[in-house]
């Protein structure tokens, strides 16, 4: 398949609530296939492979029971487990609602059904499931990133630049806020050409006392200061054969800076109180979070060294310019947490989507890992909410004094979001907008908006 395909299963064993389901979501541009019983859903699963499955919990034989229901929704992710599975039940059922959630449903929606407001649910799981297919497309070309999650083209621009990283001895220096993940890149790098008994060697120039960092990164001999009773090997002969990792390394002294800039020229290096050379055969990956072109006209980091690091800059953006990541990133983390702690696989539910979606996330994927954490531990059930996640009061205020220019930029907003959410699909943004598929394209012109934007 060259693009994502929509399909939408809807399995009702209900002919009238069947055909006003097919009908409706008809307008949502999308391939629509119908089943009346498990067997039938089962059938379709393996020809059509849904991307969605809309399905009532009592099906026949047992259509006033559970049980059915129950076990459509396992052996439909037996076969296919990336299927969106969103349940019809009743008010007065929500125990059920839940279990449909711990065996592996995406959502739950009351009875009686409003197809209108079933659509945010529907655009919500159509955007996951897009943005996990967009995943695994990339995995081709992303492989061998080990711990990298994305289906953002500049992120995967990037592991393609690390690739060819990796098969070079270049010196490479990843810039990026802090938690953006540029250990991830340097390991990746790292892996790109390493067997498994090369070592890769990291230290956080930030957090080593100025004091101990020169005995640290060089090592020292016996009796070459006060408490030296041993001699001792530094990171960078550690990193022998392998990669050297120089985390924060513009929190790097002025005086050492000279040293190492020395390493990096002749690959050679003396200990503390050392008199021998020994010559070093090591990759050397640095990363920080600051501007150190800034620092070297400040006068606090070496020009020489600035360039001789720099060899190839990657810059990694930060996680809210990554577009859908972060839902994709919470979703793995997610797994991940449910693997740990044994007890049912956690969702997301389209509150915590959203504000996930809508959060500036100022710690990146660090922060979104604690928050994920954090909730899979506190939340009452398996379906991790927006106020599980400690998001819920998170809203943004507009920035605009100006009634107008405040009105323009919020208009603009809630029209992107809902292009986003519904998968760029006009009609199905217009239908969240509550206004006609024409007046949208008129507010899309007058903004000049396009719905890839």
């Amino acid at each position: 398949m060259d693009g994502f395909e929509k399909r939408i299963l809807i399995i009702e064993d209900d002919e009238g609530l069947q055909s006003q389901l097919k009908w409706h979501f008809d307008d949502f541009e999308t391939t629509i296939i119908t089943a009346s019983n498990v067997d039938e859903a089962l059938t379709s699963v393996r020809l059509y492979e849904p991307n969605i499955v809309i399905q009532d919990l009592g099906l026949p034989p047992d259509p006033e029971g559970v049980t059915e229901g129950f076990r459509c929704i396992q052996e439909i992710l037996s076969i296919a487990p990336a299927t969106k599975i969103i349940v019809l039940t009743g008010k007065s059922e929500h125990k059920n609602a839940l279990k449909s959630i711990e065996l592996g449903a995406f959502d739950f929606y009351y009875k009686p059904v409003e197809p209108d407001s079933l659509d945010h649910t529907v655009n919500q799981a159509l955007k996951i499931a897009k943005l996990e297919w967009e995943n695994r497309s990339a995995t081709p070309r992303t492989e061998t990133l080990h711990g990298l999650i994305t289906a953002n083209t500049r992120m995967q621009n990037i592991c393609r630049m690390a690739q060819k990283i990796g098969r070079s001895n270049i010196t490479a220096t990843i810039i990026g806020e802090s938690g953006t993940g540029k250990e991830v890149i340097a390991r990746s790098i790292h892996n790109e050409t390493a067997d498994k008994d090369t070592p890769f060697v990291a230290i956080n120039c930030a957090a080593v006392p100025e004091s101990l960092m020169e005995s640290e990164l060089f090592g020292h001999e016996k009796g070459a200061f006060t408490g030296a009773v041993k001699s001792n090997i530094g990171k960078i002969e550690q990193a022998q054969n392998g990669t050297l990792f120089l985390d924060e390394i513009g929190d790097m002294p002025l005086m050492l800076q000279a040293k190492l800039l020395r390493f990096l020229q002749q690959r050679t290096i003396e200990k503390v109180g050392g008199r021998k050379e020994i010559e070093i055969n090591a990759r050397v990956i640095c990363a920080t979070n600051k501007n150190l072109q800034k620092m070297v006209s400040e006068g606090t980091f070496r020009e020489d060294l600035f360039y001789r690091i720099g060899e190839i800059v990657v810059e990694l953006p930060p996680l809210r310019e990554r577009g859908g990541d972060s839902v994709l990133i919470a979703t793995h983390l997610l797994k991940r947490q449910s693997l740990a702690l044994g007890n049912g696989e956690f969702k997301l539910s389209p509150d915590a989507i959203k504000a996930i979606e809508s959060y500036s996330w100022p710690g990146n994927i660090r922060e979104l890992e604690n928050k994920v954490k954090r909730a899979s531990v506190l939340a009452e059930n398996k379906l991790i909410t927006a106020e599980d996640l400690d998001l819920a009061i998170a809203k943004s205020k507009p920035s605009a004094i100006n009634l107008k220019e405040a009105r323009k930029s919020a208009e603009i907003e809630a029209i992107m979001s809902a292009l986003e959410i519904s998968a760029q699909n006009v009609s199905a943004a217009a239908k969240l907008l509550g206004v006609t598929r024409p007046t949208l394209y008129d507010m899309m012109k007058k903004y000049s908006l396009t719905a890839e934007q």
